[in-house]
C-alpha cells in the first residue's frame, strides 16, 4: 500500500497525542514484576504495547513480539526471572537485530538462555527462575534498552543489582526514565556514582499510575509547524517537567523558530521568525528524534551536523543509511562519518520527479517524511501502516489537520 499526500496551506488542529510507548512498556513490565492488580492507566494503543500486554497476560509457550524491539529486550530480562520455559521470537528483521550483549549480561546473573536460531540473535529459549548474581558491567554506549531491561528486574533479584557502565553513556535520559518509574513503583534504585547504579532487593508496590502523552509523537507536529508558513496546532497531554528525554525536542525546535507555550497539560506551538544559519546538535540523548530534524532542517535549507547517532544502525532499520537514501530522492545529498554523524552542507542533487519514500518497516521514517508534503506536494509514502508501531492514529490526525491522503 502507498499513500499520496497533499498539505494544507495552514495546518490547524487540536491533537490527542498517543500515550508514551516508552513509559507504557516500562510500566507494564514493572507492574508485572510487582504482581500488581492496579493496571497502569492511559496505556499506549500502539503495536509495541499491544504485544507487550499479550505476552504478559496470555502466558503462551512461544511469544511472538513481531517488530517490537523494546518488547524483545524488556521481556527477555523479565522471562529470566519468571518461572517456566518459553521461546521469544519476532519478525525476520527482529531476528537480525543483535541481542548478545543483553543475553551475556543476564547469563552473568545466572539466567538460563539458549539461542533457538543464530548465535547472538533472536529467537531465544529462556528458562526462568531465581537469579543469584548481583553485579554486571556493560559498555555505556550500548542500547539503553539493554540497561533498562536489567535495571527493572533488579528489585526482584535475590541480592539486588549493581550495574557498572564503562565509557561514554548514551541515551542517559532513557536510563533515568526507567529509574524514575521504578522509584514511582516503590523500588530503591539510584546512581551511586557517575557510571554506577545500585538497585536494592526491594519489592515493587501496587501503585496507581497514569501514562503521559508521547513527546516523540509530538515532534512530528513541531515539524509541521516549522515547515508551514502558518499553522495553529495544540497538543494534548504534554508537560514541561516530563519524564521523557525526548521532551528536549521542544528546545531544539525553538532554535528552528517554534516556541512552546505550556497551558495546563497542553502545548500550543507558536511560530517565530528566528532561524539559524546552520544547526549543530548532539543527539546522543534523543536518537529517536534524528529523522525528524534531518528532514526538517534540510527542507528549511538549514545545513546541519548531527552527532551521537551510533544507535541508529540497530533500530528498526539502519536509519543512517535509510536517511541518506530517502533524502537523495528529495534532492539532498547527506553524508555520514563513523556511522554516528550525519552531515548536510547544502549539497543538492536532482530530485526524483515523483518521490516515493520507502519506510523500511520503520514507523519513524513514515512519520518524519510525511510532513515533507508541505514542501513537496504529492510525495508518496510506501507501507504507511508501519506507524501503528507507536502512533496508530497518525494518518487520521493528519487528515484532521487538513492534509489530503489518497491510497494508491
Amino acid at each position: 500500500m502507498r499513500y499520496k499526500l497533499s498539505a494544507p496551506l495552514q495546518p490547524k488542529a487540536v491533537i490527542e497525542l498517543p500515550a508514551s510507548k516508552s513509559i507504557s512498556n516500562r510500566a507494564l513490565i514493572i507492574h508485572a514484576l510487582g504482581r500488581g492488580t492496579t493496571v497502569p492507566a492511559n496505556l499506549s494503543d500502539c503495536d509495541d504495547t499491544r504485544v507487550m500486554i499479550q505476552a504478559l497476560t496470555e502466558n503462551h509457550d512461544v511469544i511472538d513480539i513481531l517488530a517490537a524491539g523494546t518488547a524483545m529486550r524488556f521481556l527477555t530480562a523479565y522471562l529470566c526471572v519468571t518461572p517456566g520455559t518459553r521461546v521469544i521470537t519476532g519478525t525476520a528483521r527482529m531476528q537480525q537485530r543483535p541481542i548478545q550483549i543483553l543475553v551475556n549480561a543476564l547469563r552473568e546473573l545466572g539466567a538460563q538462555i539458549e539461542y533457538a536460531g543464530n548465535e547472538g540473535f533472536p529467537p531465544l529459549r529462556i528458562t526462568g527462575g531465581e537469579l543469584n548474581g548481583q553485579e554486571v558491567t556493560l559498555k555505556g554506549d550500548v542500547s539503553s534498552q539493554y540497561i533498562s531491561a536489567l535495571l527493572m528486574i533488579g528489585p526482584v533479584l535475590k541480592n539486588g543489582l549493581t550495574l557498572h557502565l564503562t565509557g561514554e553513556i548514551i541515551s542517559r535520559p532513557y536510563i533515568n526514565l526507567t529509574l524514575q518509574l521504578m522509584t514511582d513503583f516503590g523500588a530503591k534504585a539510584e546512581w551511586i556514582s557517575e557510571n554506577c547504579i545500585r538497585v536494592a532487593p526491594h519489592p515493587y508496590s501496587d501503585t496507581a499510575f497514569r501514562v503521559e502523552s508521547d513527546w516523540s509523537a509530538a515532534s512530528y507536529w513541531y515539524q509541521i509547524a516549522a515547515l508551514s508558513s502558518q499553522s495553529s496546532i495544540k497538543l494534548k497531554g504534554l508537560f514541561e517537567k516530563s519524564y521523557q528525554g525526548d521532551s528536549r525536542g521542544a528546545a531544539v525546535f525553538a532554535k528552528l523558530g517554534i516556541a512552546t507555550e505550556f497551558t495546563d497539560g497542553d502545548v500550543i506551538l507558536r511560530q517565530t521568525s528566528e532561524y539559524p544559519e546552520r544547526l549543530d546538535e548532539d543527539f546522543i540523548d534523543i536518537p529517536d528524534l534524528a529523522q525528524t530534524f534531518v528532514v526538517t532542517c534540510a527542507l528549511l535549507n538549514i545545513p546541519f551536523r548531527f552527532t551521537g547517532l551510533q544507535s541508529l544502525k540497530i533500530k528498526e532499520t539502519d536509519r543512517i543509511a535509510a536517511l541518506i537514501t530517502e533524502m537523495a530522492k528529495l534532492g539532498y545529498v547527506l553524508r555520514h562519518e563513523n556511522n554516528s554523524v550525519l552531515i548536510w552542507n547544502g549539497e543538492r542533487c536532482e530530485p526524483h520527479a515523483t518521490a516515493v519514500i520507502s519506510t523500511y518497516e520503520d514507523h519513524r521514517m513514515a512519520m518524519a517524511f510525511a510532513p515533507a508534503s508541505i514542501v513537496f506536494p504529492q510525495i508518496r509514502i510506501d507501507e504507511p501502516h508501519v506507524v501503528s508501531k507507536s502512533y496508530p492514529n497518525y494518518w487520521n490526525d493528519l487528515r484532521l489537520a487538513g492534509f489530503g491522503i489518497e491510497e494508491e
